[in-house]
């Protein structure tokens, strides 16, 4: 089971998430808060494998939340849940280290299938979210699309096969049993591809796949 640390100031919100959380059957939701203090207490006592932050939230709001977990209870993985009025904040989440983006309002499919895979160490964008960090994130879309397309290029046709599953969100076991390679295979192409596009991380990997066509959304 996923062990799964739910905040968000909206008792409504909690109960909804949870319930579906609670139908894909691999979640089960530890702890809940109501502020973004209380979040990083309750990430710290009860180490959880994910925790889902709303980002509005009072005391500390959910993007200081995410940035104080992941620095102090590294074996979490963050994922912020977001609504259309806040995607601006999308950009300052990336930087902080938080490897999921979800919708409030999407797909419950999405929802299940993001706790998943930043618990298993990907990384997941909302298509819509991800739309909009590729139109939004500086510069124009063409430009970027045409950018990220070259970057692409300049990988093998292994590399892109990664990328492309790490822009879908993927683990690197996802990706060893998806192409039939063992994990310690994987992780060196998910290195190899991350300093061939000179990028931090799996989330901006992901962009980078999201830009260059390679992922579907």
């Amino acid at each position: 089971m996923i062990r799964v640390l739910l905040a968000d100031d909206e008792a409504m919100v909690r109960a909804g998430v949870r319930a579906i959380l609670a139908g894909g059957g691999e979640t089960e939701v530890v702890a809940e808060a109501g502020d973004g203090r209380e979040a990083v207490e309750l990430a710290r006592a009860h180490r959880p494998d994910v925790a889902l932050l709303d980002i509005r939230m009072p005391r500390l709001d959910g993007l200081a939340a995410a940035e104080e977990i992941v620095r102090t209870v590294p074996g979490t993985a963050v994922a912020m849940l977001t609504t259309f009025s806040e995607q601006a904040y999308v950009a300052r989440a990336l930087g902080g280290g938080a490897t999921g983006f979800l919708l409030k309002s999407g797909d419950p499919y999405e929802l299940i299938a993001g706790v998943r895979a930043v618990a298993g160490g990907g990384a997941f964008l909302s298509p819509t979210v991800a739309r909009y960090v590729v139109d939004g994130l500086g510069g124009g879309r063409l430009a970027r699309e045409s950018a990220a397309r070259a970057r692409a290029g300049r990988l093998s046709p292994r590399e892109r096969e990664v990328l492309a599953l790490v822009g879908a969100g993927l683990s690197n076991p996802e990706i060893a049993a998806r192409l039939h390679l063992v994990e310690g295979t994987v992780k060196a192409y998910v290195s190899a591809v991350l300093d061939r596009l000179g990028v931090r991380n799996r989330v901006q990997a992901a962009i980078v796949a999201y830009e260059a066509g390679l992922v579907e959304g």
